[in-house]
Formats: C-alpha cells, sequence, structure tokens
C-alpha cells in the first residue's frame, strides 16, 4: 500500500515555514496521542504518521530529499538511497559524534533578538531626538503563564523520551553498532505532552503582543547607524535570557543641506553686484542664520569655511564645519534702463577685468582641499 503524503499527513503546503509545521505537528500529536486515545488502533497509527512526517519534514536535508524524490528518496533500497546499505554522510557523522548538532537542547535558550527600522529627519539626526516606537513581540501567555496548557491543567511530562526531549536510535552499519541522539518525535524536542492546549495561546505559551518604547538617538547618527538595546528582544525560552533589540537609523534628506561625515554643504545664490563689490549676506546654518562676508571680485564657485556649524561627532563630541559654495546668478528679464547700464559698464571693463585667472580656475573639491590647507 502506498504511503501517504507527508504533506498531506500534516494538513500542510510544501512552502509551509518550520514555524507552521511544528505548530501542524503539536496539534496533531496531541490530537492522536496514545495517552489521550487509549486502546485506538486507528489513533495509534495516525500518530505514528504524524510523527514519522514531522521527523522527516522538520530536518532541512531530509526534506529536500523528499521534495525531491519522494519516499523512494529516503528508501534505503530506493532509486535515489544511499551507497552501502547504510545512511548518508550525516547519519555516519551523527552516529561518531552523538547527534548533538541535531538535538534540540531541553535547557534555558536565549531569546531572538528584534530589529526595528527608524527613519528620522536631518536636524534630528544632527541634535538628538527621543523617538516613542511600537515593537512586536512574543510574551509568555498570561492565562497559561507559558506553559501552553489549559487553565487548570499542566503538561505532563512525555513518556517517550521521559521529559528529556531526546531519544536514543541505535544502528547497526558497516562501521558496527552505533548510538544516536535524536530529537523526540513525540514532544517535538519539548519534553513534555500538553493534552490540553489553552485556547488563548493554542498552546504555543506565547502570545504577540505590541510594547512602546521611548528610544534615545544620540547626536551625530546618520543612515546606517545601528543601535542596540540590550535585552529587548523576544523573551527567553524556559528561563533564558531575552534577546536584543537594534534600531536601524536612516536619515530623511534635508531641503538644502547636504552632510559629508559631519560637515554640512550648502549652495548660496549671490547676484554680480554682491559678487562684484563684496556685501554681507545672510546664511542658514543647523545653528540659527549668520552674517558671511563676501568680498569683492567674489567668482561662481567660491567655498567659504563656518567653522563648527556642522554635525557634533558622536564620539569626540567636536561639531564639524559647514561650507558654503556661492553661484553668481546672471540676472534676466533686464528692463531697457538696467541693459543700457550694463552696457555702459561693459565698456569700462578691461580684458584682464573679464578673466578669471588660472590659480582660481579650480574645482569645488580643490578648494575645500585648500581650505584644509
Amino acid at each position: 500500500m502506498a504511503k501517504r503524503d507527508y504533506y498531506e499527513i500534516l494538513n500542510v503546503g510544501k512552502s509551509a515555514t518550520d514555524a507552521e509545521l511544528k505548530k501542524a505537528y503539536r496539534t496533531l500529536a496531541r490530537k492522536y496521542h496514545p495517552d489521550v486515545n487509549p486502546d485506538d488502533a486507528e489513533a495509534e497509527k495516525k500518530f505514528k504518521e504524524v510523527n514519522e512526517a514531522y521527523e522527516v519534514l522538520s530536518d532541512n536535508q531530509k526534506r529536500q530529499t523528499y521534495d525531491a524524490y519522494g519516499h523512494d528518496g529516503l528508501d534505503p533500497n530506493g532509486f535515489a538511497s544511499h551507497s552501502a546499505g547504510f545512511g548518508g554522510f550525516e547519519d555516519i557523522f551523527d552516529m561518531f559524534f552523538g547527534g548533538f548538532s541535531q538535538g534540540r537542547s531541553s535547557g534555558p535558550r536565549r531569546g531572538s533578538d528584534l530589529r526595528y527600522d527608524l527613519e528620522i529627519d536631518f536636524n534630528e539626526a544632527a541634535f538628538g531626538v527621543t523617538k516613542t516606537i511600537e515593537i512586536p513581540y512574543w510574551e509568555d501567555c498570561l492565562e497559561c503563564k507559558g506553559s501552553g496548557a489549559k487553565k487548570g491543567t499542566s503538561p505532563e511530562t512525555c513518556s517517550s523520551c521521559q521529559g528529556t526531549g531526546q531519544v536514543t536510535m541505535a544502528q547497526r552499519t558497516a562501521f558496527g553498532h552505533f548510538q544516536t541522539v535524536r530529537p523526540c518525535p513525540t514532544c517535538a524536542g519539548q519534553g513534555k505532552i500538553i493534552k490540553e492546549s489553552c485556547p488563548a495561546c493554542e498552546g504555543e505559551g506565547k502570545t504577540r503582543e505590541i510594547k512602546k518604547k521611548d528610544i534615545e538617538i544620540p547626536a551625530g547618527v546618520d543612515t546606517g547607524t545601528r543601535i542596540r538595546i540590550s535585552g529587548d528582544g523576544e523573551p527567553g525560552e524556559r528561563g533564558g535570557p531575552p534577546g536584543d533589540l537594534y534600531i536601524f537609523i536612516s536619515v530623511r534628506p534635508h531641503e538644502y543641506f547636504k552632510r559629508n561625515d559631519n560637515d554640512i554643504y550648502l549652495e548660496k545664490d549671490i547676484n554680480i553686484v554682491q559678487a562684484a563689490l563684496g556685501a554681507e549676506i545672510e546664511v542658514p546654518t543647523l545653528h540659527g542664520k549668520v552674517q558671511l562676508t563676501i568680498p569683492e571680485g567674489t567668482q561662481t564657485g567660491a567655498t567659504f569655511r563656518l567653522r563648527g556649524k556642522g554635525i557634533k561627532n558622536p564620539r569626540s563630541f567636536a561639531n564639524g564645519d559647514q561650507f558654503v559654495q556661492v553661484n553668481v546668478v546672471t540676472p534676466r528679464n533686464l528692463s531697457s534702463h538696467q541693459k543700457g547700464l550694463l552696457s555702459e559698464f561693459g565698456k569700462t571693463c578691461s580684458e584682464e577685468q573679464n578673466t578669471i585667472p588660472t590659480s582660481e580656475k579650480k574645482s569645488f573639491f580643490d578648494k575645500v582641499r585648500d581650505i584644509f590647507g
């Protein structure tokens, strides 16, 4: 008689995740467990089917083999069997080293880390900010106190593994007689059997909750900054410590400021009169507006440095600088009177006045390097 499909036995699809497989297995194992169905041969048969299906599908390598070749791929005598009449390399490795790499510890286990992506404004990144975030996480079920069992009942020690969560399997191979330790298929390595599941958490022992937390974002962070908050991840299992929470920062671009490390860059337009005669102009900075002196004869692309007007270095706490590049704007839509004035002015300019010296024909970054000396 042909064996039933393992996915069909567990009532899951082929794309089922490990968590979905585990949940389906626990539900069916509780339903058909011999302790729940004494003297029921049909339930015992289904219980064995469920265990066999879960043992294969919960093992990534066996699952891949099963998906590719079906039941024949797992049959030592089948067309996709391992050679020499004994298990494959992984089985042999397990025999020599006890199979502990495949076992599931029944002791305390650290909780998973959580990641939260947080987008903040440019100014918030520059000066720091406190943000309240909402974090979804798993918490021990209040109804069953994390046991997974219905209120008024308790999980029972698994009779197959006596609560250890592991079973020892003996196998004779070409190399001799070996024993391997594997997760108990009856309790999925938990060491406990839940006959009546808690309705609040469906036997998982945990419920999905949302908690609010105030996060202190220090001054000077930038896109890609990662902030670690110890102990704010998922709770541990069986008394294990919680994981950590990682905040990944991304910063929204500013309307006109550009950032390079802790320095700020700004382009500022001036008119030809201000450029030719020099002027005092008002320039915005992250720290407020300041007056900037434009010397006479300033050309487009000239760069000026405002010390300490950049962003605070989160390590040294020293501020970066702000660089202002001026662009001389040629006026448009001139009136006839303005055109006449400029025409007369042009007639008075010498060739030397209309020529930019070679020493001043530098790129923006060349000028920045010159400023730094």
